[in-house]
């Protein structure tokens, strides 16, 4: 583990592994640098790969108060540790994270996302201030469990499956990451897409899976045409929880 610090001192942890141009791996909700180190150490064979702790997650500090800024600027950071330009992959809630980095001029020279999860229908705008209202709720009054538990339900998990988790010994380490998913519901906004796309010169590749549902593929289809050079591949059988033996595959072909 290495360390580095953002522009407002927060430390950053990451990983290096491997050996080439390099990558950057940013993750999405309730995910700590650990869930991409299997795809890390496929990766790694042909590239140098970061794989870093978001702020206020893993080994890296926080501060406060949060500002989606902030992490656009963690991700500079890393970039220049990395040498100073860099491949850049981000998973879900970290794609959007990747895309208002690329937009506000980082020195990203391709970029990979797995389903962005922009929600594009009429009352998307509404869903995201009420989940993010009711976030807030739970964080303020301390009730971090109420909070994940209401993240797990957003994405799709059955009640009785986060009832059983809530047991699980896992549950204290996803209470202890539970502030920071007021952070990807901040990176999110209303659900729909960031400004300054056009400005995003890098190639781009958006993959989702055949098997997650209308809303990804739709997010793909906006940004084909908000992106100057974006192209969109389906993963056949694959679902959000994606394999990351078949993500190696593909983040291999693209990013060269």
């Amino acid at each position: 583990m290495k360390t580095t610090r953002s522009a407002d001192g927060t430390p950053i942890a990451f990983d290096v592994m491997g050996d080439g141009e390099p990558v950057v791996l940013v993750s999405g909700a309730s995910c700590t640098r650990g869930v991409h180190e299997p795809l890390a150490r496929l990766l790694a064979g042909e590239r140098t790969v970061i794989n870093y702790d978001r702020r206020g997650r893993g080994d890296s500090g926080d501060t406060s108060p949060y500002a989606v800024e902030r992490e656009v600027d963690d991700l500079a950071t890393v970039i220049k540790a990395a040498g100073g330009a860099a491949a850049v992959f981000g998973n879900s809630s970290g794609a959007v994270l990747a895309l208002r980095a690329a937009a506000a001029g980082l020195p990203i020279t391709r970029l990979a996302l797995w389903e962005p999860p922009f929600q594009l229908d009429p009352g998307a705008p509404a869903r995201a201030r009420a989940y993010a209202d009711e976030l807030a709720a739970c964080l303020d009054g301390g009730r971090p469990g109420d909070a994940m538990a209401l993240f797990l339900r957003s994405v799709g998990m059955p009640g009785e499956a986060i009832e059983g988790m809530r047991h699980a010994p896992m549950w204290p380490s996803m209470e202890a990451i539970a502030p920071t998913l007021a952070y990807d519901a901040a990176v999110l906004g209303d659900g729909g897409l960031p400004p300054g796309l056009a400005a995003v010169t890098a190639p781009v590749l958006v993959l989702t899976g055949s098997r997650t549902g209308p809303w990804a593929d739709a997010a793909a289809r906006v940004l084909l045409d908000a992106l100057p050079e974006a192209r969109h591949t389906v993963l056949d059988g694959q679902d959000h929880n994606v394999s990351w033996e078949v993500l190696a595959l593909h983040l291999t072909g693209f990013l060269g």
